[in-house]
């Protein structure tokens, strides 16, 4: 029986479906590379030199990294005989908790309790040193899409660039990337930017068109200007102008110029001129070298040469187009535009490293590693005396020594520690460093956003541009417009919204996706309804007659633009039929035909990493709920969706909507959707609850007697809001709760309320409202103490002499649980064995704390402990807290209970008094809402549902009754009505002081309010003396070490209005820097002076004090003692006056009370 009341409480495994959807990217992304992305086989973790297994909770509590056993498989072979095989280990590899290779995968939440972990534990994140880190997702160039771009930097090429250009970042089947550039001229050509070896390369575009396949040039004209024909100049969606064929002689030409005139000798000059950089292709022939360079580092993408001189084509095409200004450039701080780059992703790349991106330092990787060992091999072959044997494997470990392979998953360890990429190259990202974060648990809201977030880069936070910032429409229903920080990340830092996904490798049950086989079934759909293929090269007709099809960064054909909108329809009904072979989160990015407007084509993007989202099909007939379809930032920007109130929102006949909105909640974070009646706030206060979400004092974890965080806030006493939104319940946000539901009047007493303070009845406080505390571990591993000279043993354990500290510390030589330990109290003894000494470790800090927990390492001698120190934080004057709303103030008195207004009915007294000047200005209307609820709630016994914009949705039921639909406020009024009470939520509450009715009635109801973690008592900071700078003698700053507040220039400014002279005097001086100089008034020398001490002895005389010695002081620069004197001045005057001398600068004083003045 007990064991059944024990797992009442857990989750059902169906309930957390919701809420493994948000984590799912991030494990997927891991799967993938374990599975397919390396070809390296991944062993679980295990525990050192023993085959039990791993689990994260004990990584925790000993501090060490969660990894499992890196190993591969290495081939060698020399000349024709046989190759040998041997599996090499190549260190511990990071494991993503909940991914494949984890101990906990497939655990249902009863098991995951017994191993000591969260019953809601969705893992994603890494165990390293026992801290948990995660990959912040970056957001990057969409893949395989030719952007254009206009950019001042471009014209710094070379002289007679421009500052425009098409650019693609072309992706690998194994996730990296290369980058190219197509500049354009001011004579009308352009040049391909390409990048080999962290080097950029401009080449002739007309070089590349005839390398590439073996063509006339009439027909490479020919397919160049296919997209201008003169009758339909400058009609809808024209792209070409009568410049363009001028612009393809100019590019034939050029290369006619430089004496090449065949297909292959313009492969062979590309050859000639890469050689030196192309290792291993030393001793080919030039042809051969030259189509490793179009292979290797041109469109890398795609496989076929043909496939790369459609694609060059048509990004000349639209080069053109910008330059003639017939189309628009494509934004870049645009999310149809964008991608994003996951954490598999990124160690995939870090690991798989090409020849363009030699690592240094420690991130020498797998192909570095491989082509060192090659080298190895090869130096002990040409040998004269060499004894390798190629056959015996342990003859091939002895070279093989020499070239270490941990370095490998050493180097991803610390980069998953750090953040930052140790690359000569940068691996085609925009930044090297700030790619994770430590995974804090300060409460669930805060762990659940660092999985959501998606960062610009930190390449933009210098900007002083604010375009990248922006929230622009094309992010709607993908990234949440409520959900960012203030401040310097103000927009950088964005998160997605409860129902954007990210596509992955895997399909619905969990099978690696066959990318060749979805696009062939894509293409063969495609042909079906009317597509014209790319494949046998013909010259097609351009926009507008037809418009090119380009599926994953290849031009696949052309469709008839009358054709194409038929042709978008059907592959949407396939997207959502079961049975289709056309993937369901397919992007069919349908550009249609305009005037100037963006450049005109069909884009479909199966690949992994985009961002979709899913909205309801009307054009289809519901069956089954399979009109649900995933669309992409890409294609939604042309797309006709209306918001699911049944309106049609303005829209013209012309263009009547094919797809709705699900739920007007889906453009909100998960955060944002926890903001009851949200819609009915102020914008900037959704803003703020948002992050002040994020530092609420929570229940933050329930395997809290199992983890040894550095610092954990605990609300001992949270409670469940009364008035809750759906996204609430579906996330799992009652198992960990984030505040009170408080007692709230609104008026003004006493005066403790002004400016957003808020006045607390000292009887809820003492009955336990808002108690936390705070948690902090300390770890003392002995072995790490231990020097490289010093051979002693050490162990816990008291001394058995000295009986002074056994009140505190027990026979183990660690605390007592439980014990109070004050500052500079000890709390732990250590005894070395060979010299026999017992050293005891004082308590830092300035307060006292409790010893909650101590875990000890099992082992027969102890070495490694964690000591948990509890330390009290009730609610005190200064603490911060804050409503659901954005409504935060601090706690200015804690008012006796005898003193706080009553209710004349219910004899009530508030636990929270507010002022009602917050509300007018700030406008949380749905604050005011919240307290009636909340009341109405609490008299009925039931949960009040306040999922924003409930009546923005279409009712089956509206128009029935043929009236009007209650308003909400009509809903609530009637429950407060019913139970008695008044309909807009005020009572009449009489003063506690005086006993009389207050002279109005007082809006009164329970609010859910939060406790931050901004507290006095770990921010108050009082120094009368302390340490001081050693250079200037300045009290330090630092609240840890015990140093002063700084005392600025507004604050001088303060005092001088005051007339407070004296007391600046006092503080900048007297308590600061004070100093008494000997200047010699004859040169007004500062430094030049030095006190001599006389060779006179001094008669000491019985029974009197010793007689002090006078003090002789001369000036070197004088040469005498005379005018001589003693000034008070700042000690760092004095070293002003040095800093000036070191400049050959002297600094002179005039005493006014000088000699002979």
């Amino acid at each position: 029986m007990q064991q059944k009341r024990r797992s009442y409480h857990l989750p059902a495994p169906g309930d957390l479906t919701h809420l493994r959807e948000l984590f799912r990217h991030h494990i997927e992304s891991f799967d993938y590379l374990v599975t397919a992305g390396l070809g390296i086989m991944l062993r679980r973790p295990q525990k050192e030199r023993s085959s039990e297994p791993l689990y994260p909770f004990e990584c925790r509590q000993a501090r060490i990294s969660y990894t499992g056993k890196l190993l591969a498989d290495i081939y060698f072979q020399r000349g024709d005989k046989a190759p040998v095989r041997e599996q090499f280990n190549f260190g511990q590899f990071p494991i993503m908790l909940m991914s494949k290779c984890c101990n906990l995968r497939g655990y249902d939440p009863q098991q995951l309790v017994s191993y000591k972990e969260e019953s809601s534990e969705m893992g994603g994140y890494f165990i390293l040193n026992g801290l948990e880190r995660v990959v912040r997702p970056v957001i990057m160039p969409k893949r395989n899409y030719p952007m254009s771009t206009v950019r001042n930097s471009f014209r710094d090429r070379k002289e007679g660039y421009t500052d425009k250009a098409v650019v693609i970042r072309c992706a690998r089947e194994d996730q990296s990337s290369v980058t190219i550039k197509l500049y354009y001229l001011h004579n009308g050509s352009a040049r391909l930017g390409v990048w080999i070896q962290g080097k950029e390369f401009l080449l002739p575009v007309g070089l590349i068109l005839k390398a590439l396949i073996d063509s006339p040039d009439h027909e490479i004209y020919a397919s160049l200007t296919c997209c201008y024909l003169e009758k339909f100049e400058k009609g809808k969606g024209a792209v070409g102008t009568q410049l363009v064929g001028e612009r393809a002689q100019i590019i034939i030409n050029e290369v006619g110029d430089l004496g090449l005139f065949t297909h292959r000798q313009c492969l062979e000059h590309i050859g000639e001129h890469f050689q030196p950089l192309m290792g291993g292709l030393e001793n080919e022939p030039y042809s051969v070298v030259g189509d490793a360079v179009l292979k290797d580092y041109i469109f890398v993408h795609l496989d076929k040469n043909n496939d790369k001189f459609n694609l060059l084509i048509f990004m000349l095409q639209k080069l053109f187009s910008l330059m003639d200004q017939t189309s628009v450039l494509d934004n870049s701080d645009s999310l149809q535009n964008h991608e994003v780059l996951l954490p598999g992703h990124l160690i995939t790349i870090y690991l798989k490293i090409y020849a363009f991106g030699i690592l240094y330092f420690i991130g020498k990787k797998l192909e570095d590693w491989l082509q060192r060992t090659k080298k190895l091999l090869q130096d002990e072959i040409k040998k004269e005396n060499n004894n390798i044997n190629f056959g015996s494997v342990d003859s091939l470990k002895k070279v093989l020594d020499k070239n270490p392979t941990r370095q490998i998953s050493l180097a991803v360890e610390n980069m998953l520690k750090t953040g930052r990429l140790f690359t000569q190259t940068g691996l085609d990202l925009q930044q090297r460093a700030g790619f994770t974060v430590q995974a804090e648990r300060l409460n669930f809201l805060r762990f659940l956003s660092h999985f959501r977030a998606v960062h610009r880069g930190a390449s933009f936070a210098g900007l002083r541009t604010t375009s990248v910032r922006k929230l622009l429409p094309e992010s709607w229903g993908f990234l949440c417009p409520v959900h960012t920080p203030d401040g310097e990340p103000c927009g950088l830092l964005n998160h997605m919204t409860c129902t954007c996904r990210i596509t992955s490798y895997f399909d619905a049950q969990g099978n690696i996706r066959d990318f060749s086989k979805i696009r062939m079934s894509i293409l063969s759909v495609l042909i079906e309804v009317g597509m014209t293929p790319s494949l046998p090269r013909l010259v097609h007709a351009g926009p507008p007659a037809a418009l090119s099809v380009i599926l994953d960064g290849r031009v696949v054909g052309s469709i008839s633009s009358n054709q194409v909108e038929k042709v978008v329809a059907h592959l949407r009904r396939l997207k959502v039929s079961a049975a289709s072979v056309i993937p369901d989160d397919l992007e069919v990015g349908y550009v249609p035909l305009s005037m100037g407007g963006a450049y005109p084509g069909l884009y479909l993007f199966t690949s992994p990493s985009r961002f979709v989202r899913p909205v309801k099909n009307i054009s289809i007939p519901a069956v089954e709920g399979q009109n649900i379809e995933l669309i992409g930032p890409f294609e939604q920007v042309f797309m006709e969706i209306r918001c699911p109130d049944g309106r049609d929102g303005g829209r013209k006949d012309a263009f009547p909507a094919t797809h709705e909105e699900i739920h007007p909640t889906g453009m909100l974070s998960v955060v944002a959707n926890l903001t009851p009646w949200s819609e009915h706030n102020q914008s900037p206060r959704n803003m703020y609850q948002c992050q002040m979400a994020k530092q609420t004092m929570g229940f933050s974890l329930q395997a809290l007697c199992n983890r040894t965080d550095q610092k954990l806030y605990h609300l001992k006493t949270p409670q469940s809001p009364i008035v809750r939104t759906k996204t609430y319940m579906n996330y799992c946000v009652d198992e960990y709760p984030t505040g009170t539901n408080a007692i709230v009047a609104v008026l003004s007493y006493t005066g403790y309320d002004m400016e957003d303070a808020m006045i607390l009845s000292k009887s809820s406080v003492d009955r336990g409202m808002f108690h936390g505390q705070i948690f902090q571990t300390e770890s003392i591993d002995l072995s790490d103490q231990k020097g490289k000279s010093d051979r002693s043993q050490r162990l816990f354990r008291r001394s058995n002499t000295d009986k002074s500290h056994h009140s505190l510390i027990d026979s183990d030589g660690l605390p007592y649980v439980g014990q109070t330990i004050k500052p500079d109290e000890p709390y732990y003894s250590t005894y070395d064995e060979i010299k026999g000494a017992t050293r005891t470790a004082k308590r830092k800090g300035s307060e006292p704390a409790i010893v909650d927990y101590v875990a000890i390492d099992g082992k027969k001698h102890l070495q490694k402990v964690n000591i948990r120190f509890r330390h009290p934080r009730n609610p005190i004057i200064g603490d911060k807290f804050s409503s659901r709303h954005g409504q935060k103030g601090v706690c200015s008195q804690l008012w006796p209970d005898i003193d706080m207004p009553f209710s004349g009915v219910t004899g009530m007294r508030p636990d929270l008094i507010i002022n009602p000047h917050a509300f007018p200005s700030r406008m949380t209307i749905a604050m005011l809402l919240e307290s009636v609820a909340a009341k109405g709630g609490s008299l009925h016994g039931k949960y009040v549902d306040a999922t924003p914009f409930a009546n923005s949705e279409k009712k089956d039921n509206e128009d029935t009754n043929g009236g009007k639909s209650k308003t909400l406020v009509d809903e609530l009024g009637e429950m407060l009505k019913v139970k008695g009470f008044n309909y807009h939520g005020v009572e009449v509450l009489y003063s506690g002081v005086y006993g009389t009715e207050l002279t109005c009635e007082i809006f009164i109801g329970p609010v859910y309010y939060q406790r931050l973690r901004h507290m006095v008592s770990d921010k108050f900071q009082v120094r009368a003396t302390g340490m001081v700078d050693q250079v200037t003698r300045q009290p330090i700053k630092g609240r840890k070490r015990g140093g002063g507040i700084r005392f600025g220039e507004m604050e001088r400014d303060s005092l001088l209005a005051h007339g407070a002279a004296y007391l600046l005097h006092d503080r900048l001086h007297t308590c600061s820097d004070y100093h008494i100089a000997d200047v010699c008034s004859l040169c007004g020398s500062i430094l030049t002076t030095s006190s001599v001490q006389p060779q006179m002895r001094v008669r000491e005389m019985r029974g009197l004090p010793p007689m002090r010695a006078p003090k002789k002081v001369t000036c070197h620069a004088c040469k005498s003692s005379k005018g001589m004197e003693t000034v008070a001045m700042p000690y760092v005057f004095r070293y002003l006056a040095a800093e000036l001398a070191a400049m050959n600068i002297k600094l002179t004083l005039q005493l006014s009370n000088a000699t002979g003045a």
